[in-house]
């Protein structure tokens, strides 16, 4: 998606009622829900049911089709095929925000305080950007200008990737979210036909790189020895054992002091022997 737009999945999704000149039957609402989870390990319950009629039945529409049934037989006929990627995009959800859940870069920054050598934070469910942004803000705040923080943004979606490595948001957005002595030192004022848009400065933005990552399936090409995993409100998406898999595979990427963050209805204290909980939704290795 190449418009800058907020970040926030009614906003970007427009999950918003249309005529039902589609039927979405039992059987297309399970082959959907199968081949989601199967694909993006996304766990989709009945209530979800207006929102796949809304997001897939606009791909059906731009397809040119009339049934969810050829559309889905569409994408089966072609495992490989590049429809596969909108449709994980659209019934992924891109609810973000800088500074989400303040407690945990407040806790960021202690934890870091003073020290000295390369900072690594991953960021598993980067969406849109502002996680990963707010997460260096914090680290250049606490550890200065000069200091080595290389921060690793990922997600299965590839529109939301798109607007997180442009690092553009609408001003007014930001405004509600970060300070102005932030503003004023992280981002740039957009003018002309940019104006009402800011610009996360290349200084900061150069210290995140975003790459797609599907959380459920294949290997993750991340080395060891990180400091911070933030993964917040992602796991809710899957269930416990794609869950319990995802903290086997979390624990031996930490460092013994490392961090991981999660959301503030995540609770996986009785789901994994590798973590022990530290404080507020936030973990370190057991």
């Amino acid at each position: 998606m190449t418009a800058i737009l907020s970040a926030t999945a009614p906003q970007l999704g427009a999950d918003v009622p249309v005529e039902r000149d589609l039927i979405l039957t039992d059987t297309d609402f399970a082959r959907i829900r199968d081949l989601i989870a199967q694909r993006a390990g996304i766990v989709l319950t009945e209530h979800k049911r207006d929102m796949v009629y809304s997001r897939i039945g606009r791909r059906v529409r731009q397809r040119g089709l009339t049934h969810f049934a050829d559309y889905l037989a569409e994408l089966e006929r072609y495992p490989d095929g590049p429809e596969w990627e909108s449709f994980v995009n659209a019934l992924t959800t891109n609810l973000t925000g800088f500074f989400r859940e303040a407690h945990h870069f407040h806790l960021l920054a202690e934890h870091f305080r003073g020290r000295r050598g390369p900072v690594r934070v991953w960021s598993a469910g980067a969406s849109t950007g502002e996680e990963p942004y707010s997460i260096a803000m914090t680290l250049v705040e606490t550890l200065g200008d000069s200091a080595d923080i290389r921060i690793l943004g990922t997600d299965i979606d590839t529109d939301a990737l798109a607007r997180a490595r442009a690092a553009v948001y609408p001003e007014k957005q930001v405004r509600m979210q970060v300070s102005s002595a932030r503003i004023q030192r992280f981002f740039l004022k957009g003018t002309g036909d940019r104006a009402g848009l800011v610009r996360v400065r290349p200084q900061l933005a150069g210290r995140v790189r975003f790459e797609k990552l599907n959380l459920v399936q294949g290997s993750w090409p991340i080395k060891g020895s990180l400091d911070a995993i933030f993964c917040r409100n992602v796991m809710i998406y899957f269930d416990k054992a794609a869950q319990a898999r995802m903290l086997e595979r979390f624990a031996p990427l930490l460092k013994p002091d490392g961090l991981l963050f999660v959301g503030h209805s995540e609770n996986f204290t009785q789901l994994s022997k590798h973590f022990r909980l530290r404080g507020q939704t936030v973990y370190t290795l057991a």
